[in-house]
């Protein structure tokens, strides 16, 4: 057990048939070094467990009512042996046989390096406007190994947007050293848990890793009601952990939903639409828009709103509600 250079972790719940997918791309993976693979499962229903132990790996379980984004990622860590804990989620998979050995290696390019983090691409089946969203975010990381830190504190207090490039981290695709989480394990918050460790990282002075080779295959395309409830939880985590305000302005937020519709339209053109087609679409991804900013303007107000909406709009929480049930 102590050659074990990585671990890779996965918290599950109803993973489906893409969770096989997942651990058949993992347990594919061209390493000159062991590896083992871990999952953790909160209450699936549809056959999860017994599909993730027909694949070999160790499959440990909890109560659905115990799961936390932080805290079950902190047991699945407890739980491992290797010196890297690589974290994916149920529907993300590797893109290639060497994406595991590219995350470990980019992890330990410096020894100041806390965490590393890789790209998503959108699943081959997602919407053309998924796939250019998904690219332009992760193009603005670059397209080569880079190591960052901060550097300028002055910078960082002042303009957000450097403060979130450095924060940027995402456990659908990332990867810790273990001994900076034994010393800084995830914080168990309801969401954002990811970028909340790498911030806390940033700032005790680590570095951190982009990845561009470590590529897994992730991605939603959210309904109208859905967009805007996972957009509701992430400003609102936004405001609660880094003090952000995405959308404090409804004029704005409705000016920055039309924006996002005349991008989606010139993507969609791009992608050969035409004629109704390509009305029809644009339409759609009109609403989503909408519903995106208005989540964002909802969250960033989540404390002046009643109880009653705070539990209908965060889609996090009804999950939690279920989990509990």
């Amino acid at each position: 057990m102590a050659d074990i250079r990585a671990s890779v972790l996965i918290p599950v719940k109803n993973g489906g048939a893409l969770l096989g997918d997942v651990l058949e791309a993992v347990l594919a993976q061209q390493t000159p070094w062991p590896f083992e693979v871990i999952v953790v499962d909160s209450g699936s229903s549809d056959g999860s467990v017994d599909l993730a132990r027909r694949h070999g790996v160790r499959v440990e379980t909890i109560p659905a009512a115990e799961f936390g984004h932080g805290r079950t990622r902190n047991l699945l860590a407890s739980m491992a042996s290797g010196q890297f804990l690589v974290f994916i989620t149920q529907d993300a998979r590797p893109a290639s046989p060497q994406w595991l050995v590219n995350m470990v290696q980019g992890c330990d390019s410096d020894p100041a390096v806390a965490g590393a983090f890789g790209p998503h691409r959108a699943h081959p089946h997602a919407r053309h406007v998924t796939h250019c969203e998904l690219n332009q975010h992760f193009a603005g990381f670059g397209d080569k190994l880079s190591v960052v830190r901060l550097e300028d504190r002055a910078r960082f207090a002042a303009d957000p947007g450097y403060r979130q490039w450095l924060h940027f981290f995402s456990s659908n695709n990332s990867c810790i050293r273990r001994s900076v989480w034994e010393q800084l394990p995830l914080p168990e918050v309801a969401f954002s848990e990811d970028q909340t460790w790498a911030l806390r990282a940033i700032e005790a002075g680590h570095a951190k890793a982009f990845v561009p080779d470590a590529v897994v295959y992730h991605s939603h395309d959210f309904g109208v009601w859905e967009t805007l409830q996972r957009n509701f939880d992430e400003a609102r985590s936004f405001n609660l952990y880094f003090g952000y305000r995405i959308q404090d302005s409804l004029p704005r937020a409705l000016k920055s939903a039309v924006h996002l519709a005349k991008r989606d339209l010139a993507w969609l053109r791009t992608g050969g639409l035409r004629g109704w087609r390509l009305f029809k679409n644009a339409g759609y991804m009109a609403c989503i828009e909408l519903a995106r900013v208005v989540g964002q303007y909802l969250g960033t107000r989540h404390d002046r709103l009643p109880a009653w909406l705070l539990r209908s709009v965060s889609r996090d929480e009804q999950l939690q509600r279920a989990g509990a049930a």
